[in-house]
């Protein structure tokens, strides 16, 4: 005969004090008694639940989680055994009014007789909002991240500029898709070190020799060479590298971009072979095609201090969305963002550019410009200065869908300025 109980235990005290939040109820769901941690977590008094029916104490203002709560205490009714619900939400009324946000993690235990008969439903509840919050701010900041990291990469490969990074000791980790465009190669075969091969045997020395020289220099790089294009042509590129530093000053990453200057090169070379005795004047317009090509920065921490103007129109309204420092640096008494080119540039209207933005739009044919001249007010004054630029307008679609217009160009204003000059003496020597 076993052993009785001793009669001094009080077994309420004892299951109102366990330190789970549990909640004692009858088969039908009417509420018998309740822990402190359960009074705790369901913000309201024992007195108020005790002999009342769940869902009448506890109103849901969701339909469908009460509904999940009746389908776990059929299924203990029906089977006698335990079940666990997957997390709902489950909001409850403040003692100051209102609901407040919870969510929850409940299993329901059958309680038996002694003659094996269904007695009560214990309810084992716990609180897990915090978790569950936490886990949708993890969320939230993992989706903003990749739409974050999905519109570096759209600009990256959006823009007509071959860019790539190495790291510390010099091994290339990342070239962008106008790389593989350019030579030809693949991704594996440009991580490997075949880009290598593609630059011309007569610059790879010197381009080696500069490399070693500058490789954990904190400056700036900058180098011409030849590139091997998909074609077999060899083209002049301008490469500028730019070291990234971490709070000690140490390179971390250094980011390099590539420009065709084949025809400013060529064009120059030209320049000097017309007349031999314009030596000195042709030197001096190398000189300001050199100081133009400096002044062209090219990537800085990727696209933002990129060499040269890039701006982002969305929408057949072409609403600047993206303007890099350089753009910004042609209007700075001007706000871009967010306004439309008409709204922003006025002054261009009349001069067919917005024309040519909506022909692009309309039709998807990318538009060259070279050597455009544009009228500008480029000190808020009203005054309209002449400016030539080489440029490019290319429709880019999110889906299948038309979303915008890249806009890529080049102020080439001294080197036009520099060819009349010298092509007026040019003329004047013969």
């Amino acid at each position: 005969m076993p052993a009785a109980l001793p009669t001094s235990v009080d077994y309420q005290h004892l299951f109102r004090s366990l330190p789970d939040a549990l909640l004692l109820m009858g088969p039908d769901g009417t509420i018998l008694d309740n822990t402190d941690a359960h009074v705790a977590a369901s913000l309201k008094p024992r007195e108020e639940v005790v002999n009342r029916h769940l869902f009448e104490a506890y109103p849901s203002v969701d339909q469908n989680q009460g509904d999940e709560i009746e389908r776990s205490h059929e299924h203990v009714r029906q089977h006698l055994q335990p079940h666990t619900m997957p997390v709902i939400r489950y909001d409850l009324a403040k003692p100051d009014g209102g609901l407040e946000e919870m969510y929850w993690q409940a299993t329901h235990y059958p309680i038996f007789d002694a003659d094996g008969k269904l007695q009560y439903i214990l309810q084992r509840t716990q609180n897990i909002t915090e978790q569950y919050q936490a886990a949708q701010r993890a969320q939230e900041m993992q989706t903003a991240l990749n739409e974050a990291q999905e519109y570096a990469r759209f600009v990256l490969g959006a823009v007509p500029v071959l860019v790539s990074s190495s790291k510390p000791d010099g091994r290339a980790d990342y070239f962008n898709q106008r790389w593989t465009q350019f030579t030809g190669l693949t991704q594996e075969q440009l991580i490997a070190g075949e880009w290598v091969n593609a630059i011309h045997p007569e610059d790879q020395q010197r381009l080696a020799d500069d490399w070693e020289r500058v490789r954990y220099s904190t400056e700036e790089y900058q180098h011409e060479y030849r590139l091997r294009r998909h074609d077999g042509e060899y083209r002049w590129m301008l490469m500028r590298t730019v070291p990234r530093l971490d709070a000690e000053g140490n390179i971390i990453l250094r980011v390099g971009g590539s420009i065709d200057i084949n025809e400013q090169k060529k064009m120059v070379e030209e320049l000097l072979l017309a007349n031999e005795e314009q030596a000195t004047l042709s030197d001096q317009a190398y000189q300001s095609y050199q100081l133009m090509r400096s002044q062209r920065e090219t990537f800085h921490n990727l696209f933002m201090q990129a060499p040269a103007l890039i701006c982002i129109l969305r929408g057949p309204e072409h609403r600047f969305d993206f303007v890099n420092p350089r753009y910004q640096q042609l209007f700075p008494h001007r706000q871009l963002v967010g306004r439309t080119v008409a709204e922003a540039l006025p002054e261009v209207i009349e001069q067919g550019f917005v024309g040519i933005l909506d022909g692009v739009y309309q039709t998807g044919e990318t538009f060259f410009g070279n050597e455009v001249l544009i009228m500008l007010d480029r000190d808020g004054s009203g005054e309209l200065t002449p400016c030539y630029i080489n440029f490019t307008y290319q429709l880019f679609r999110e889906g299948e869908e038309k979303a915008g217009i890249t806009v890529f160009a080049f102020e080439v204003t001294d080197l036009v300025n520099a060819r009349k000059a010298l092509e007026g003496s040019t003329n004047t020597a013969s």
